[in-house]
């Protein structure tokens, strides 16, 4: 039984009608409630003064009066800290609890004024002035309505709250009394204690009903909100409960069938898998919260399978695998040794790392960065060292990559999110301490997505990479013990800060006689086995071979040079296909049935000495070239012509050329006024090819020089070098490049500027001893040495014999 209903059953004890309430009376000061008449409430009295008061009032009539505190945390009230309006209640029933509390059973009967408190100690005793109200005999039409609208806003509101029955429904139907009504209904509703007391307070009964219709209008609107919150919250739960239940059954019946729950077993199985990736302490924390989460979750929801994969990748990581290092150097050198010829800076390097390593375990991975024109092994000898290492070897490639992402990772909540290349690669090994190959750093692209290269700087910085941090992982990697080998076809895209990070070691062309050598030892054996012949099926001269090097390719590295013993090597197996036998020679004389017509023809032998026409040496992406520089001296008005897509700095360097010409013509017996009766015409060969840079400044003024003295240039003499106004010769770069190239053309007389001496130690000393290299201070130098004063003096005395 209900509240309501109690009071009402037990309510023969009406608004003190039978009862004659005395004017002073013990007082007891309750808490956060406001009792009305008819209202049947069990109390919990702890405090001394409120237990005297009911002591007091059982020993007479079991009145006592009830009063609310303003302020519910004071614990030792005075008469400031009650309201003065409250109920003259019927001490019902007593129950004393263990802890001395008295659980007390009282029903209000009547409203009461406190008039004043008689005393204070050790229990309020007040004098009252009971407050009887008169219920009028006949309700109006608008009290009627009022009443009504009231009992069926109650009616909502108590059915709303799952309160309502057919005997409340009954009782309320009976009540026609205004106050009677109001006090009723106001007992059981979830008043704020100021709004009780305020209708509590209010003797009119009409004016306390209307009061009373203004919260339950309020408390309708509150619990109509309140009822669908619960109905939708219900309906959620029903469903996650039915799943639930569905879930459990299946579980329960593949259990008695003898099925295994896959879902169980397969957090078992992450578990066991955590337990044995041998994380760090953080990384395994994180890992176990992950797998708390995934045990949870529905097992076909979309987070579960994100979780599930990143639980994946972290245990397949390597944390703490790694290969032990073959540190036996002479071993490491046979390997290398074996695997490409030359190459000698780059083994020391590596045998040095080895050393470093023997002596010192814990010494941190190199960073290395091989420069070189395309096809001299760069990536090769990156595979190469990780055997002579007895490590994992992993490649990577950054050519044209754009994203960030694409080292980093992505983060986990983007859809196909997925660890970065640096992690996906330690993976791919298997250990944390792999040779790994960025090949092509230097073609790494800035876009709106980031800057990869920028991304790459705490990857290849050992001080930095012990506690890598990938978006998707969200957790450090150390990186310290990978070995990083990056490559380059050249070091101006790279970022300054990028380059500092890595030691830098260029990697050269090769000789025609290295070019041989790596032929018959790797390139020859290879593509033999490739086609499926065998080493008796082909024979090839050592000259065969040169001839394919000097007139079919023109490349620092060895690709062109492969794809032509391969083009040979195929026409060989399609005859023994048709049923030919071998051996088959491949001669000088019959070369061109395999490879057609020479492609590259060596330019000297059609030349002589020539005026005007001088030989540089330039750079390029692909290794060394070499440069004719053509003038071309013709009657004008002093305008000089610069053709062959010259670049900015090669314009400036003529300008210069030019200016020093002037102020020697009078040595080399050039007019004086040439500049204002001649013009001057420079052009550079092979047009379709976009040069630039100061290295030709040298040759500029040598070819400008014999074309205005009519002096020729000698043909077997190369020359690199910038020029200044005042005639002195500065250093540039690529000095072994430019070397080899000058050799591939037979040249072996090469002007160098004098600070560039120190280069000539990257030079093998089997190339230095073919090449004389004539190092310059001045342009005066380059003049004697390249200039045939002779050879211009015989052509003028036959021409004057002739006339």
């Amino acid at each position: 039984m209900n509240e309501i209903e109690e009071a009402l059953v037990i309510g023969d004890i009406s608004e003190g009608e039978n009862i004659e309430i005395p004017e002073e009376l013990p007082c007891i000061a309750v808490r956060d409630i406001v009792m009305f008449p008819s209202m049947v409430v069990p109390l919990y009295v702890g405090r001394e003064p409120s237990l005297a008061a009911v002591d007091e009032a059982l020993k007479g009539e079991r009145l006592v009066v009830i009063v609310s505190q303003k302020d519910p945390d004071v614990d030792e009230p005075t008469p400031e800290d009650v309201y003065h309006v409250g109920v003259v209640a019927v001490i019902m029933r007593t129950l004393r609890l263990p802890d001395d509390r008295l659980k007390v059973l009282v029903q209000a009967v009547a409203r009461a004024k406190v008039v004043e408190f008689v005393q204070q100690k050790p229990y309020f005793l007040v004098r009252i002035e009971p407050l009887k109200e008169e219920e009028p005999d006949k309700l109006d039409i608008e009290t009627e309505a009022l009443v009504r609208s009231v009992k069926e806003t109650a009616e909502k509101i108590f059915a709303l709250r799952g309160q309502l029955s057919p005997e409340l429904n009954t009782i309320l139907d009976g009540i026609s009394e205004p106050g009677k009504l109001a006090d009723l209904i106001a007992s059981h509703l979830k008043l704020k204690q100021s709004e009780a007391q305020e209708l509590l307070e209010a003797f009119d009964p009409r004016q306390r009903l209307k009061k009373l219709y203004r919260y339950l209008l309020r408390e309708l609107e509150v619990a109509t909100v309140q009822a669908k919150i619960q109905t939708k919250a219900q309906e959620e739960m029903s469903r996650t409960q039915r799943e639930y239940f569905l879930r459990e059954q299946l579980r329960a019946i593949k259990k008695e069938l003898g099925e295994v729950d896959e879902h169980s077993q397969e957090i078992e199985e992450l578990r066991t898998r955590i337990e044995k990736a041998r994380m760090p302490k953080e990384v395994e924390k994180e890992a176990l919260k992950q797998l708390r989460r995934l045990e949870m979750m529905h097992p076909d929801s979309a987070e579960a399978s994100i979780i599930r994969t990143y639980l994946e990748w972290l245990t397949e990581l390597p944390w703490r695998k790694q290969t032990k290092d073959k540190l036996d150097l002479k071993r490491a050198k046979a390997v290398l040794d074996e695997d490409h010829y030359n190459l000698e800076k780059v083994k020391d390097r590596i045998l040095e790392y080895l050393a470093v390593r023997k002596l010192n375990p814990k010494a941190k991975g190199a960073i290395l960065c091989f420069v070189g024109p395309p096809g001299v092994g760069k990536t090769s000898l990156g595979r190469s060292i990780a055997r002579a290492l007895g490590r994992k070897f992993v490649r990577i490639s950054l050519g044209g990559v754009r994203d960030e992402a694409e080292i980093r990772g992505h983060r986990r909540t983007y859809i196909g999110a997925m660890p970065g290349r640096i992690i996906q690669g330690l993976k791919q090994a298997g250990t944390n301490n792999p040779v790994f190959m960025i090949d092509e750093v230097d073609k790494l692209c800035a876009d709106f997505q980031g800057d990869p290269a920028a991304a790459l700087l705490e990857v290849l910085d050992p001080e930095q990479n012990t506690a890598f941090v990938d978006h998707y992982l969200g957790v450090p990697f150390d990186l310290s013990k990978v070995m990083f080998i990056a490559t380059a076809n050249m070091t101006d895209p790279i970022p300054p800060a990028l380059k500092d990070r890595m030691e830098i070691i260029y990697i050269s062309g090769y000789t025609a006689e290295e070019k041989l050598v790596i032929t018959k030892k790797y390139l020859l054996p290879r593509q033999i086995k490739e086609h499926g012949l065998k080493p008796e099926d082909i024979q090839i001269s050592d000259e065969t071979i040169l001839k394919i090097i000097n007139e079919y390719t023109e490349e620092a590295g060895l690709r062109e040079l492969e794809r032509k013993i391969a083009a040979i090597c195929r026409k060989i197996a399609r005859r023994i296909a048709e049923g030919d036998k071998g051996p088959f020679r491949v001669t000088r004389q019959n070369l061109h049935k395999y490879l057609g017509p020479p492609v590259y023809v060596p330019e000297l032998e059609q030349e002589t000495d020539e005026i005007g026409v001088a030989t540089g040496l330039a750079w390029t992406q692909a290794g060394g070239e070499v440069l004719y520089v053509e003038a071309l001296v013709m009657e004008g008005k002093g305008n000089l012509i610069l053709t062959g897509q010259l670049g900015e700095v090669m314009r400036e360097s003529a300008q210069a050329a030019l200016s020093y010409t002037r102020s020697i013509a009078k040595n080399w017996g050039i007019p004086k006024n040439f500049y204002e009766k001649y013009d001057i015409h420079i052009h550079l060969p092979a047009g379709a090819i976009p040069k630039d840079g100061p290295s030709a400044g040298v040759t500029i003024a040598t070819a400008m020089v014999s074309a205005l003295a009519e002096i020729p240039v000698s043909k077997d003499v190369a020359m690199t070098g910038e020029i200044s106004l005042r005639g002195k010769v500065l250093p540039v770069g690529g000095i072994k490049e430019k070397s080899l190239a000058a050799l591939r053309k037979g040249i072996t007389k090469v002007i160098i500027p004098e600070k560039n001496l120190k280069d000539l130690e990257e030079i093998p000393k089997h190339m230095r001893r073919k090449i004389e290299f004539l190092p310059v201070r001045h342009m005066d130098e380059v003049l004697k040495i390249a200039l045939l004063p002779d050879a211009a003096k015989k052509k003028k005395r036959k021409a004057s014999r002739k006339s």
